[in-house]
């Protein structure tokens, strides 16, 4: 009896969050301009970082001032050439080159001093000068290692071709050889890692946007309090928003796979797309938590957006994904724990370019479901103070 009492009430409460479910997909629907923005997110945004941000250095410009103008100095000049280097004109005076780089013109300036290539035909030191623009200091760090290891290997040469050693003889000298083996990404395409890293931030930053924007609006309009008078409860009220919002990123997500990263940058799915899936579902309800907590904060649009950028950006930031926690100070590496993205961002590269399974993947997803629960009970539980 007591069985049958509750399918009624179980088949009532899943008609309403089915309804509810659909009225917030057709409003989402009908919003083009909302639209718009979902689709650029996932397709055009997530393009423009893979194809245009790079961590390796690449046309770099680079001016010579020339002192010796000698074959040795035009010979080590010419090996600062593309992909890492483009030469500029070479200088002729004096105080060029710290104008080109005052102006930002110039990444580098190489000064070859007068009997250059007098010193290196005698055996003594042959000390150049090369200035560089720190003011990007990862631009200024890579630049400083290519040019250095150009400039090292130019005087490794020029050593062994004073003691009469021919290449083919230094290759049978006893030494060290480093095999370098990069694990799932061999060739070091940053358009891989930058790519799914932009779609990942994508979906962080729809997640908690989206749902604070749909819960103020319904402050806005009013209608939060038609919706709390009728017999829907608190979850009825904000899981349909969840729901809309699980299906439209996962549309995009699938437009950022099949239609951007894989046919446009070659970027492998070696994993479970259903694997990467559930867990970006679980990633998007603990955010949610977060949304509707800044739902509740505020009262309008734009104080939504502040508020959700004032949470986003420390997010993104403790990630991991653009600073190793490694590198980080042993204060702000705690922290780092309690960044539901630095637990995605782990989850998701692990399973698009590693094809890792959950047995490899279960300390991220609990510590998305462990922060999930504290971050979902919070706000469900400071809107049914406020509506309640």
């Amino acid at each position: 009896m007591n069985a049958a009492l509750r399918r009624p009430g179980l088949g009532i409460w899943l008609r309403r969050l089915a309804a509810m479910t659909r009225k917030e997909l057709l409003l989402l629907l009908r919003d083009p301009v909302l639209l718009f923005v979902i689709f650029y997110g996932f397709t055009f945004d997530v393009y423009n970082a893979a194809s245009g941000v790079t961590l390796q250095l690449k046309s770099a410009a680079v001016a010579v001032f020339d002192l010796d103008r000698s074959a040795a100095s035009r010979e080590l000049a010419g090996r600062l050439q593309p992909p890492q280097f483009v030469p500029l004109a070479p200088l002729e005076r004096d105080g060029e080159g710290q104008k080109l780089l005052d102006r930002g013109q110039a990444l580098m300036v190489l000064s070859v001093p007068p009997g250059f290539s007098r010193d290196l035909a005698a055996g003594r030191t042959a000390p150049v000068q090369l200035q560089i623009d720190a003011t990007n200091t990862a631009l200024a760090t890579l630049g400083y290692a290519d040019a250095t290891q150009i400039i090292t290997q130019f005087g490794l040469e020029q050593a062994l071709r004073r003691q009469g050693i021919s290449e083919a003889a230094a290759a049978e000298l006893p030494q060290v050889e480093n095999r370098v083996r990069v694990w799932f990404n061999p060739n070091q395409e940053d358009a891989w890692f930058m790519g799914i890293s932009e779609m990942l931030n994508v979906v962080t930053a729809f997640a908690i946007l989206l749902t604070a924007a749909l819960m103020v609006r319904e402050k806005e309009r009013g209608t939060i309090e038609q919706l709390l008078v009728s017999p829907l409860s608190a979850l009825q009220i904000t899981a349909p928003k969840v729901i809309a919002m699980v299906i439209m990123i996962h549309i995009g997500i699938s437009a950022s796979l099949l239609l951007v990263l894989e046919p446009l940058f070659d970027v492998p799915i070696r994993g479970s797309l259903l694997l990467f899936a559930l867990v970006t579902t679980l990633y998007i309800v603990t955010l949610s938590g977060l949304g509707l907590l800044i739902a509740t904060l505020t009262r309008n649009l734009a104080q939504a957006a502040m508020l959700g950028i004032l949470v986003l950006a420390p997010m993104m930031f403790l990630s991991g994904v653009w600073t190793p926690p490694e590198a980080m100070p042993p204060a702000v590496r705690m922290l780092v724990h309690i960044s539901p993205l630095y637990y995605y961002s782990d989850a998701g590269y692990a399973i698009l370019l590693k094809g890792a399974g959950l047995d490899v993947i279960w300390p991220s997803v609990l510590g998305i479901a462990g922060l999930g629960v504290l971050i979902v009970a919070s706000g469900l539980s400071r809107f049914r103070r406020q509506f309640g």
